[in-house]
Parts: structure tokens; sequence; C-alpha cells
């Protein structure tokens, strides 16, 4: 199964209530039928000067199947008109990352304006795209490990 779904409003109180209406968190989607990346929707207005960086909470979360992974990446025309960035460059979301303890599996993602304009997204407004992808494992792959919380818990 893959799917994404808003937060809690319980893990919304605690991130973004000073920010948006809950109803105001919309579930990424495609912009046409062969888009590969599903847009993430802004829930409240920023704006990102030159040489800034922002981390916006997205109020989503996303559940997929064991052998796939999110990527988070800019849309084409932030990159190209603004020089806007993620910050670590691509995220990469794994499948036990849903539902983890720490903040079950919000997901946030940090932008940085590298260009000379100001970046301004408006309540509604696109500003990432998620792309599912499958991933394959060496033959001797012997992890193990459990995930135990959010961002860095497997160091």
């Amino acid at each position: 199964m893959r799917k994404f779904e808003r937060i809690s409003e319980a893990e919304f109180e605690k991130v973004l209530k000073d920010k948006c209406d809950y109803e105001d968190i919309k579930l990424p989607e495609r912009s046409t039928k062969h888009s590969a990346g599903y847009d993430f929707i802004s829930p409240f207005d920023f704006e990102l000067n030159p040489g800034e960086t922002i981390k916006v909470p997205s109020g989503i979360k996303v559940c997929m199947n064991e052998d796939e992974y999110l990527a988070i990446l800019v849309r084409s025309s932030m990159g190209f008109k603004y020089n806007i960035r993620l910050c670590n460059q691509v995220g990469i979301i794994d499948s036990d990352y849903y539902n983890n303890p720490d903040n079950e599996g919000h997901m946030f993602i940090a932008l940085k304006n590298e260009g000379e304009k100001v970046f301004k997204v408006e309540k509604g407004g696109k500003y990432a795209q998620g792309i599912f992808q499958k991933f394959l494992l060496t033959d001797d792959d012997e992890a193990s490990g459990e995930r135990k919380g959010g961002f860095g818990s497997t160091n």
C-alpha cells in the first residue's frame, strides 16, 4: 500500500498550530497523469530571502511498501527560476519512518535560497515534490536494526 496522510491533530498541535488550521493541510498530488512527482502543497505562506534556509513542516506522513522509499526533491522550476535547493540535496523517506514514535513520520522539507531573488510561496502553493522508488538489496544483506524514532534515529 502506498498513500499520503495528514499527521494527527495531536502532532499538528505540537508543530503547526500557530501557522495554519488543520484543514489547510492538503495531501500531495500529481499535476498530470504522466507526472512522476507528487507536489507538496504549503498549508501556510512563507518566503525565503537570498541566503536564508527554512524547515517547512509539511503536515504529511507517508505509508509505502517495505522495499520502497520516497525521494523528496525541489520542483524543477524552483531551481531554474530561483536557485532554491533542498538542504540535504535529496530527501530520503524510508518506509519505516511512517508512524515512528518521535513524530509519527511527519515530513519536514528544508529549503535554501541560493539565488538573488526572494522566493515566495503562498498558502496552497507547491514547494517540493515526492517520487516513490523501489530499492534493491545485496544478496548478503543482514540489516536487522529497527527504527526507534524520527530524524537521525538510525545514526
